[in-house]
């Protein structure tokens, strides 16, 4: 569990985050010594879907915004496990189903959790064997799993099935639809988005509304075109954590989703480029121009600035 109760006021939502990445990188680098690691695995999953419930704005934003700490292979586990906690809330999904799902998020890259890292620092294309761990790493995550004592089929299953497309196109096994399940779906699409908005030692990251324009345009791994426009519609072309140029010219971060109310954006720089205070002015999302780089967007700014207190380290 997080080194703090999540009931109590200092349990910021950046601190669950950052306690469950610290956990559940010791836990996946000792899986097979750990006594119970499915209810250790179970009880990280908690914390990030409490951390989602307190606040999913700041979830979201710390994917983009960079503020979850650790290797990339064990954040990345953690972004996409917040993702998949964001929709499947909208899917409507059940507290233990929710549940499964996101301890498969966490999960779901455990069978190449020593390789990961070296090839996130690799300048050059993957040799014909690092392929090869890659293609079956859904199956070495599952084996393991099995052997450290997870008995629960549903999450195996997302797990086997993350890398699988409906049109038998996906890996380790070629599943076609309709055995890809749509949690299995959900699990791939989450993945694959958080791999492109976040950044890599060899590239920057991609700008959240164009990911989503890769993913539909992707004809070599199709998505559930359904699935995909909940996926938008949940998380926006400017989820939270976005910076954006407005159409006056100013510079700012998006605060909130549109998705159950109007979105909002906070004013970080007027047009003529001065700083201005994070919590002055904020802005409805049709304010928006387009989504910019950090370099592009030229200032600096906390997260506790904008979101409160939840956003603090």
């Amino acid at each position: 569990m997080a080194d703090l109760d999540p009931g109590t006021p200092s349990a910021s939502v950046l601190h669950l985050l950052n306690a469950s990445n610290r956990q559940l990188q010791h836990l996946l680098e000792n899986l097979r010594n750990e006594p119970d690691a499915e209810g250790a695995l179970r009880d990280i999953a908690a914390d990030v879907i409490h951390a989602v419930e307190q606040h999913a704005d700041i979830a979201l934003a710390a994917i983009l915004l960079n503020q979850i700490a650790g290797s990339y292979a064990v954040r990345h586990c953690i972004e996409t496990a917040v993702v998949v906690v964001v929709v499947a809330r909208r899917l409507g999904k059940t507290r233990v189903e929710t549940l499964t799902l996101t301890a498969a998020a966490l999960t779901m890259n455990v069978g190449m959790l020593r390789h990961q890292d070296t090839f996130q620092n690799k300048h050059t294309p993957l040799s014909s064997e690092e392929l090869a761990i890659v293609r079956r790493h859904p199956e070495d995550s599952a084996n393991l799993l099995q052997c450290a004592g997870v008995q629960d089929d549903d999450w195996i299953s997302c797990v086997l099935l993350h890398h699988e497309n409906d049109d038998g196109s996906g890996y380790p096994a070629g599943i076609a639809s309709p055995e890809v399940t749509l949690n299995a779906k959900l699990l791939s699409l989450a993945d694959r988005y958080c791999a492109q908005v976040s950044a890599r030692n060899y590239r920057r990251s991609i700008l959240p509304d164009q990911a989503l324009r890769a993913l539909r345009e992707d004809r070599a791994n199709p998505v559930d075109a359904d699935l995909l426009d909940v996926f938008q519609q949940e998380l926006g072309d400017y989820p939270p954590g976005c910076l954006v140029r407005l159409h006056g010219g100013e510079i700012g971060v998006v605060s909130r989703r549109g998705a159950d109310g109007p979105g909002q954006v906070i004013c970080l720089r007027d047009a003529a480029g001065a700083v201005v205070t994070a919590e002055a002015r904020p802005l409805p999302t049709t304010a928006i121009a387009a989504a910019i780089t950090e370099d592009e967007a030229d200032t600096r700014f906390s997260m506790k600035q904008v979101w409160g207190a939840q956003a603090g380290l």
